[in-house]
C-alpha cells in the first residue's frame, strides 16, 4: 500500500510538475556563456543593468545577482522597464526610482515621466548591459525600451551588451505589415512586422546597422551606438521555447507559459478592443481564448470551423473570469490550439475572428460596439486594418495587406542572424 502511494506521489509530480524533472537544458543563454567567459567583458568596468524577473540563467539565478557577486566586475545602477526591474508592477503602471532592498543599489524608472535614461541617470557607466526574456512580438515594450537605452547611450559613447535569449516565437515566423508613418508609438517603435522572427540580440543589431533609431515619429537623425551582442549556444531557428529546455520565467503578468507568447501575438491586437471580447485576462488562459457573456460557443466553433484555417483547431469553453470587468460572470466562446504551428498564420486567428462574430452577430460587429480603438491602429502599426474590416467585416479583405512587407523583411533580415 506504502509503494502504491508513493509510485501514485511521482505520477503526480510527473504530471503536473514536468520541469521539476526536466532534462538540461540544450540552450545556454548569454548570461551564461558571459559567465562562463569569466565576465571578461565586463572586467573592471562600471556596469548598468537593464532587467527584470526573466533575466536568469538556468538554474533561476538572477542576473541581478550573478553580476552582483562577478568578480572583477562593479555592478553600479539597475534600470527598471514595464513592470519593473522585480516584476512588482501591474501592467500600465509607473515604475518609480527607488533602492533595490537586495543588494542597495539604485533603481532607475524607464517607464513613467522618463522611458529614454537621461543623461544624468547614466553618469559613471562604461557599459550598459541588457538581459531581458522577450516574446517576438513588436507590441511588446521591452524591444522599445532597449531601442532607446541604446539611443541614450550611444549619445554618452556608452556600450550597450545585449545577453541574447531565445525568440519563444522561433526564428522563422515573421506575420504582419510593418510600422507606418503616422503610427509609431512605444508599441510599435519600429518599422519591423507585428512578428519578427529575430533574437533580441539580432533585432538590437538591426535597429543600430539599418538606422531605425530615429524616434517614434521616424522624422530625425538615427541614432547609433557601440553594440555588442552574446550570443547564446544551442539555439536553432526553428526551436520554440519549449525546445530549449529552459525554464520559463514570465517576463510580464499576462505572459505566464512558455506558449503565452504564441497566444499573445493570435489574440493581443483583438484585445486592445476594450468592451468586444473577453480574451482570457482574469482568468487561467490568457489569449487563448475569444469568449463574451453573449456569444454561442457551439455557434462559434460551428463558423470558426468552416473557414477551414490551416493549423488551428477550436474547442468550446465556458467560465467566469476572477478578475476584470466580467469578474464572476459565466462567459463562453472558444479555446483555440495550434496543431501545425508552421502552416499555421497566428497573428490572423484574431481577423476571422471578428468575422465570425460579424457574422453570427450584425448588431455586435466589433468596431461599433468597442469603446475606443487607438491602440488597434498602433500595435497594427496602420489604420488600414481597422478602415478595410470595417466595410465588409471580411479577414480577406486585408490579409493581403496584412503579408505584403513579410517577403522583404525575411531577405533584410537575414543580415542579422546569428543562428
Amino acid at each position: 500500500m506504502k509503494r502504491l502511494l508513493i509510485l501514485g506521489i511521482c505520477l503526480l509530480a510527473m504530471l503536473t510538475g514536468r520541469e521539476a524533472f526536466a532534462s538540461e537544458p540544450v540552450v545556454k543563454t548569454g548570461i551564461e556563456v558571459l559567465r562562463d567567459r569569466g565576465f571578461e567583458e565586463l572586467k573592471g568596468r562600471r556596469v548598468g543593468l537593464v532587467t527584470n524577473p526573466s533575466g536568469v540563467d538556468a538554474h533561476l539565478r538572477s542576473t541581478i545577482d550573478i553580476l552582483f557577486n562577478a568578480p572583477e566586475v562593479e555592478l553600479v545602477a539597475l534600470y527598471g522597464p514595464e513592470h519593473g526591474v522585480r516584476g512588482d508592477v501591474y501592467a500600465g503602471g509607473h515604475v518609480t526610482d527607488a533602492v533595490d532592498a537586495a543588494t542597495g543599489l539604485p533603481v532607475y524608472s524607464l517607464y513613467g515621466p522618463t522611458r529614454k535614461p537621461a543623461p544624468e541617470m547614466l553618469e559613471g557607466i562604461d557599459v550598459m548591459v541588457y538581459d531581458i526574456q522577450d516574446v517576438g512580438v513588436r507590441s511588446y515594450t521591452y524591444i522599445s525600451t532597449l531601442g532607446l537605452v541604446m539611443e541614450a547611450c550611444g549619445e554618452k559613447g556608452i556600450e550597450v551588451m545585449v545577453l541574447d535569449r531565445p525568440n519563444p516565437l522561433g526564428g522563422n515566423k515573421i506575420e504582419g505589415c510593418v510600422v507606418e508613418p503616422g503610427f509609431f508609438s512605444f508599441v510599435s517603435q519600429y518599422r519591423i512586422p507585428y512578428v519578427y522572427g529575430l533574437t533580441v540580440g539580432e533585432v538590437a543589431m538591426m535597429i543600430n546597422e539599418e538606422g531605425m533609431n530615429c524616434g517614434q515619429k521616424g522624422t530625425r537623425e538615427p541614432a547609433h551606438c557601440k553594440l555588442t551582442v552574446i550570443p547564446m549556444e544551442g539555439w536553432t531557428r526553428d526551436m520554440l521555447y519549449e525546445d530549449t529546455g529552459l525554464p520559463w520565467v514570465l517576463p510580464s503578468p499576462n505572459i505566464p507559459f512558455k506558449d503565452t507568447p504564441v497566444y499573445y501575438a493570435a489574440a493581443g491586437i483583438c484585445g486592445e478592443l476594450y468592451g468586444f471580447l473577453n480574451i482570457g485576462i482574469g482568468y487561467t488562459l490568457p489569449f487563448q481564448v475569444f469568449s463574451a457573456t453573449w456569444l454561442d460557443a457551439v455557434r462559434l466553433k460551428e463558423r470558426l470551423e468552416s473557414y477551414e484555417l490551416p493549423g488551428i483547431s477550436f474547442r468550446t469553453i465556458w467560465f467566469k473570469p476572477f478578475s476584470g470587468s466580467q469578474k464572476g460572470e459565466l462567459v463562453q466562446g472558444v479555446q483555440y490550439f495550434f496543431t501545425d504551428y508552421e502552416q499555421a498564420r497566428i497573428t490572423e486567428t484574431q481577423f476571422y475572428v471578428m468575422q465570425a462574430v460579424a457574422e453570427l452577430y450584425p448588431d455586435r460587429k466589433a468596431f461599433e460596439i468597442i469603446k475606443g480603438y487607438g491602440l488597434f491602429d498602433k500595435v497594427c502599426g496602420t489604420d488600414y486594418v481597422r478602415h478595410e474590416i470595417q466595410k465588409h467585416y471580411k479577414a480577406s479583405d486585408i490579409i493581403g495587406y496584412w503579408r505584403k512587407d513579410e517577403d522583404a523583411f525575411r531577405a533584410l533580415s537575414q543580415k542579422y542572424h546569428i543562428y
